[in-house]
Order: C-alpha cells, then sequence, then structure tokens
C-alpha cells in the first residue's frame, strides 16, 4: 500500500473515482447540448443536471468495478494498469460499499431533478443507468463491456440530453450518439488491448481475448475511423464544420495507433491510454463545436 495515501481518505476516494475518466462521461453530454442549442432548445439548468448524473453515474460505476475485481481477485500483483482502492488498502470494501450507495443516491436526486424537465417516461432510462453501473462490470466479464459502452455513453447520454431539452429524437441525435459511443469504445479496446493476458487469466471473456491482440488492434482503429465517417452525414445537413472538424481527431488517432502498435504490450500501453482519452476528448471538442457554428 502506499504508505502517502491514508485509508479512507479524501485522497483515497478521489483517486477510486478515478477522475481521469469523467472524460468518457462528459463527451456525450456536451454532444447531446451541442445539438440541443444547435436546434434552439438548450436550457442551462437540465443541461448541469446531466453532466452532474452522468459524473455521478461514471463514479458509481467506478467504485463498483474496484470493489467487484478486488472481490474476484482480478487485481493481482501482474496488473498493469492504475492501482485501484481496494486492493491497494486506501479503501475498506465496507467503506466501497457505503460509498456505492452514496453516490448512487446522489445521482438518483439528480435525476429526480430531471423529471421536471421530461417527463416519467425517463424514470426506466433512469433506472436502467443505475443498472448499468453495478452489472457493467459482471457483463464485461462476459464479453458484453463494447455493446455496453456504445449504449450507455452513446445513445442514452446523448440522446437523453437531447430529449430533455428537446422533447423529442432525431436522426441527427441517432448519428451522434453512435459516433460517440464509437469514439469512447476506443478508451475500452486499449485498456483490453493492454490487459489480454492479464483478463485471460481472470477469466474475461473481452474481444481481444477471444479474437486476438491484432483483431483488438484493428477493432481501435476502425472505431474512431468509423466514428470520424459518420460525421460526413452532417455535411448532407449542411453542418459543414460538424462534418469537417472531427476528421482533426482522425489524424491524432492513426499516430496513436501506429505507437499503440509499435509498443505491443505491457505497462507501456498506458501512455497510449492517455492519448486516448484526449484524442476522444478533442473528437467531443470538435464535434461540438461544429455543431454550434
Amino acid at each position: 500500500m502506499n504508505e502517502n495515501i491514508q485509508p479512507n481518505s479524501l485522497q483515497a476516494w478521489l483517486l477510486a473515482a478515478r477522475p481521469k475518466t469523467l472524460t468518457a462521461a462528459s463527451i456525450p453530454v456536451m454532444v447531446g447540448c451541442a445539438l440541443a442549442e444547435a436546434h434552439g432548445h438548450f436550457q442551462t439548468v437540465p443541461a448541469i443536471l446531466c453532466f452532474l448524473f452522468a459524473f455521478l453515474m461514471q463514479i458509481d460505476a467506478n467504485f463498483i468495478n474496484d470493489l467487484y475485481d478486488f472481490l474476484k481477485g482480478s487485481d493481482r500483483e501482474d496488473r498493469l494498469g492504475p492501482e485501484r482502492a481496494c486492493a491497494q488498502g486506501w479503501i475498506s470494501p465496507q467503506q466501497m460499499k457505503r460509498g456505492i450507495l452514496f453516490t448512487t443516491f446522489l445521482a438518483g436526486i439528480c435525476g429526480l431533478g430531471l423529471l421536471f424537465y421530461s417527463g416519467w417516461e425517463m424514470i426506466p432510462v433512469g433506472m436502467a443507468c443505475i443498472l448499468f453501473a453495478y452489472l457493467y462490470t459482471k457483463l464485461a466479464y462476459q464479453g458484453w463491456g463494447d455493446m455496453l459502452v456504445l449504449v450507455f455513453f452513446g445513445f442514452v447520454p446523448v440522446g437523453c440530453t437531447y430529449y430533455v431539452m428537446a422533447h423529442t429524437w432525431n436522426l441527427p441525435v441517432t448519428v451522434a450518439s453512435l459516433a460517440c459511443g464509437l469514439v469512447i469504445d476506443t478508451l475500452l479496446m486499449v485498456n483490453n488491448f493492454r490487459d489480454r493476458e492479464q483478463d485471460k487469466i481472470s477469466g474475461k471473456r473481452t474481444l481481444v481475448v477471444r479474437f486476438g491482440a491484432k483483431a483488438g488492434l484493428v477493432a481501435y482503429f476502425f472505431l474512431g475511423l468509423f466514428a470520424c465517417w459518420l460525421c460526413f452525414y452532417f455535411l448532407g445537413q449542411g453542418e459543414l464544420y460538424a462534418s469537417l472538424l472531427p476528421q482533426v481527431y482522425l489524424l491524432l488517432h492513426i499516430l496513436t495507433t501506429a505507437r499503440m502498435a509499435r509498443i505491443g504490450k505491457g505497462k507501456a500501453l498506458n501512455v497510449i491510454l492517455g492519448e486516448t482519452s484526449r484524442n476522444m476528448f478533442l473528437f467531443g471538442i470538435l464535434l461540438s463545436v461544429g455543431l454550434l457554428l
């Protein structure tokens, strides 16, 4: 255990929350807000509530993942990714369970606030998000992680952010949702690419474990490529910048993919994790700005 981190301290909880992963939570909400503004429906309060709900759900999922992997014994000494709170003894399993319940409660409060701007039809969506946070890690062990990312980091946050403001859903929202889901899935793919040997030992049947490292590398590249190509849809809608600006991301994505192929395996791939997070955040900004111009 890192002696500089006191058990159950604020620093321990901040590390357990994995603040760097909040990028993935912010991108789809940001794009949903940009669509709402472009179509004349943007509202400040529901936008803030959507961001808070997304952040809290991401933190909740991180806490649950930390606890689940610890109880399952997946966080061994050969771990390649960042250290985990329960495994390092920073937070006890009992305290982590309490943290999960508290974060879920706060997310629920934000969700209830959104009902004033949308309607009761959003209750099943909110319940699905909470269920996703609790079941994601378990389902990811069965290889469903990528599909869940497309749904809960694409269609749900982009579409529902737009819906609570506009009270409708349209094709541009669907395209933007899919693009966001694909680009955010690159983060999961590089994680699974890095951890493929450890995941195989732990019985985690990710796509990379099932089909091999080369397939994971190819999938990583095409996820980003397809996300960019989807943006050309907006060209037909008269949204020139929304089509062209995201293509800047593709240049960085190609460079990161090439570097990922050169590194191949080991802890050095954590550099690719950081670059992927940066790249996909840039994609979200470029698409959002393009929709607003």
